[in-house]
C-alpha cells in the first residue's frame, strides 16, 4: 500500500536504494550534517502511568539507538490525555505519564523541548526523537555480511507477560486454566510481569552507543512485528543478498511455557509475538559480538546473546532453525 503511494524521494541514508528507513529517517541536511529522527507512541500496557511514560520514552529512543547513535539531541512529546476519566484522575494520570517520560529522557541525557497534547479515549504517550551527527557517527542499517552473527540485547516475551498479568488481575478463564493445570503460580506470573516491566523501561542507550566501537554492520530494534518480522525487514534492507538463521530465542522465564500450554497462541516461539521497547538486534563479526556482549553486560548488568547468523541467500529470507533453542531468562527481584 505504502509503495503505491510513492512516499519518500529515495534520498534516505543507510538504507538499500535510499528507501524509507526501517527505524529512523536518516537525512543529510542542507548544511551537510546528518539528521536522524523517529517517532512512536505507547498505549497503556502497565498499571502505573509513571511506568507507561517511562516505557513510552524508552520505546521512542530505541529507534535512534538502533542506528548506533548513543546521544539524542532533543525530544518532542506527543501526549493524549484520557477524556473519559474524571478531572482529578485525568490530572494525576497525565502528570505521572509526563513525569515518567521526562525521567527517562533525563536519564538518556536529552530534553523535552515541545510537543502536542490532545484529548483521547485512551491515555497515550510518545514522541519524536532527533539526533544530529556527522557521517561516520552512526551505523547504516544495510551492511550485514555473510558470516556475521546476530546479537539480541533484551529477552522476548513482553506481550505474553503483560497479557498473563491482566488475566491474573481480572481472574479470567485463561488464568484459571493456567492455574488449574499448574502452568504458572501467582508468584511466577508476578515475576514474569516484573521482568517484562524492567526490560521495557530499560533504555537501549548503551546497546546503541557501543555499536560503532564494536564495528556493527547493521541493526534494528525488536518491537511490534516480533523478532522474525523485524529480522525479515532487516534482511530485505541489505545491500548484499543475505538471509538470517536464528538458532536461539532468549525468553523471559515461563513465557514460552505459557505459549506451549495452548491457552493462547501468542506466536512467541514462532517469532511473531509483538514486543514493546524490545532489544536491539545487531549484525557484526563473531569476535566483535563476543566483546560487545561482554561489555554491555558489564555496563547494564544485563546479558545480551548471540542468537543467529547471517548467511548467503538470494531470497533474503529470515528464518528460525528447526533445532531452535528456547533460553529461559530469569530476573532477580
Amino acid at each position: 500500500m505504502l509503495t503505491s503511494l510513492q512516499l519518500g524521494d529515495g534520498q534516505n541514508l543507510g538504507t538499500a536504494s535510499g528507501k524509507i528507513a526501517l527505524d529512523c529517517s536518516v537525512r543529510k541536511t542542507r548544511q551537510g550534517h546528518v539528521c536522524i529522527s523517529t517517532t512512536d507512541f505507547f498505549f497503556p500496557l502497565v498499571d502505573s502511568p509513571y511506568l507507561q511514560g517511562r516505557i513510552g520514552a524508552a520505546n521512542v529512543l530505541s529507534d535512534l539507538y538502533a542506528e548506533g547513535v548513543g546521544d539524542c539531541d532533543f525530544v518532542l512529546m506527543l501526549l493524549a490525555a484520557c477524556r473519559d476519566m474524571e478531572e482529578k484522575e485525568r490530572e494525576i494520570c497525565t502528570r505521572e505519564m509526563v513525569r515518567g517520560f521526562n525521567d527517562a529522557c533525563l536519564e538518556a541525557e536529552t530534553t523535552v523541548t515541545g510537543g502536542q497534547t490532545v484529548l483521547n479515549p485512551w491515555p497515550v504517550i510518545g514522541g519524536v526523537a532527533t539526533a544530529i551527527c556527522r557521517e561516520g557517527e552512526y551505523v547504516k542499517s544495510d551492511g550485514a555480511e555473510v558470516g556475521d552473527v546476530v546479537v539480541l540485547t533484551k529477552p522476548l516475551g513482553t506481550q505474553v507477560a503483560v497479557n498473563v498479568h491482566e488475566w491474573r488481575v481480572r481472574k479470567t478463564a485463561k488464568w484459571m486454566e493456567l492455574s488449574k493445570r499448574k502452568i504458572l503460580s501467582v508468584e511466577d506470573a508476578e515475576d514474569m510481569m516484573h521482568a517484562a516491566v524492567c526490560s521495557m523501561a530499560r533504555l537501549n542507550r548503551h546497546a546503541g552507543s557501543l555499536m560503532l566501537k564494536h564495528h556493527a554492520h547493521a541493526g534494528t530494534d525488536v518491537t511490534g512485528f516480533g523478532i522474525l518480522g523485524h529480522a525479515q525487514n532487516l534482511m530485505d534492507n541489505q545491500s548484499r543478498p543475505v538471509g538470517m538463521e536464528i538458532h536461539t530465542l532468549p525468553c523471559i522465564a515461563n513465557t514460552a511455557e505459557v505459549e506451549k500450554s495452548g491457552v493462547l497462541d501468542f506466536r512467541l516461539v514462532k517469532g511473531y509475538s509483538a514486543e514493546t521497547s524490545g532489544g536491539l538486534m545487531i549484525c557484526m563479526k563473531e569476535e566483535d559480538a563476543v566483546a560487545y556482549c561482554k561489555e554491555i553486560e558489564e555496563i547494564d548488568g544485563e546479558p545480551a546473546w548471540i542468537i543467529g547468523k547471517v548467511v548467503e541467500d538470494s531470497e533474503r529470507k529470515a528464518k528460525l532453525l528447526d533445532n531452535l533453542e528456547i533460553l529461559e531468562v530469569s530476573s532477580e527481584r
